[in-house]
């Protein structure tokens, strides 16, 4: 656990990096793009300062590493708003379309992929093969307006788009999330259904499942107890490395949809070329997919003690 944690703080700190000098080396002066295109020298000069455009490279990341790490990600010079206040905003709303979206995921992706497993080669198996595939073939934002047109123009029984906030009417806000949660949670499906139909496929075949097999335990506590567990380490692999991609990746989906998520204030950020709340979004989102990953490793050793006995050893 500790030589884990250890290992943590070069790779955070060579993320930070990379996510600073991703947006502090575009071509271009930054303060005169930020400024438009009636600003005054004085007024592009101020900026120029604010920003430390100033200042050589290595000082700037210095001072904006120092900043970060105490929980300063800045101010937007266009809204006066901090980033990591910005961030909170959105982020419940992002986080609300990241779980419901692994929820629909799960749900479809479990019982499919293990009844498809135990069945390999079936009409059910060769079904859910087909349907997995073409939704994996059709981009997202197609999915999202065929959806739109299924549910929210011909049956009308959902909003196209908006949001309504949890507390102010809960059932409103899971109908304002089911499209554009049941569009991201079908692409999830379909994958996990793929990976833990092939890892059940493998495991089935081992010795222990023979022997469970021969002591006559139901088919149904073979495949859920005793050859899901062990099936499931790719599942979970990426299921929070999609975790982490969606913390703010859902960039077309919340824009579709219209949900003020962290996806969205990115691309808000970008079209108003705030530099700053650009490169704290960017910073933010590359440290939780590292921290997510980085739980999710952890957990591995709860599936499979032969890893936490295999750490305790070396």
């Amino acid at each position: 656990m500790r030589g884990k944690v250890l290992h943590l703080v070069p790779v955070l700190f060579v993320v930070t990096c990379f996510s600073f000098l991703l947006t502090s080396l575009l071509p271009g002066d930054v303060a005169l793009v930020m400024s438009g295109p009636n600003a005054t020298p004085q007024s592009i000069a101020a900026l120029r300062s604010q920003l430390q455009l100033d200042q050589p490279l290595p000082v700037r990341y210095a001072d904006w590493l120092g900043r970060a790490v105490r929980g300063d990600l800045g101010t937007s010079p266009r809204s006066n708003v901090t980033v990591v206040q910005s961030i909170k905003d959105r982020l419940p709303i992002s986080l609300e379309l990241l779980v419901l979206a692994e929820v629909i995921g799960l749900l479809v992706a479990v019982p499919a992929g293990i009844a498809s497993a135990y069945r390999a080669g079936g009409v059910l198996d060769q079904a859910a093969s087909g349907a997995a595939f073409g939704i994996l073939a059709v981009p997202g934002f197609v999915v999202a307006i065929v959806l739109i047109y299924l549910f929210a123009v011909q049956l009308d029984l959902v909003p196209a788009t908006g949001y309504t906030p949890l507390l102010t009417d809960p059932l409103a806000n899971l109908r304002s999330f089911f499209l554009p949660a049941l569009t991201v949670g079908l692409g999830e499906a379909a994958a996990y259904t793929r990976l833990l139909r092939s890892d059940m496929i493998a495991t089935l075949q081992e010795d222990y499942i023979a022997m469970a097999r021969a002591k006559g335990l139901p088919t149904w506590h073979i495949l859920t107890r005793h050859a899901l567990k062990p099936s499931s380490f790719t599942l979970l692999t990426v299921l929070g490395i999609n975790i982490g991609r969606l913390m703010g990746g859902a960039l077309i989906v919340e824009t579709i949809f219209a949900l003020p998520g962290v996806g969205r204030l990115l691309v808000e950020s970008i079209y108003a070329r705030d530099l700053v709340v650009v490169q704290g979004v960017v910073a933010f989102v590359a440290v939780a997919f590292v921290l997510v990953n980085f739980g999710v490793d952890l957990l591995y050793a709860v599936l499979d003690p032969r890893i936490r006995h295999g750490r305790a050893v070396a």
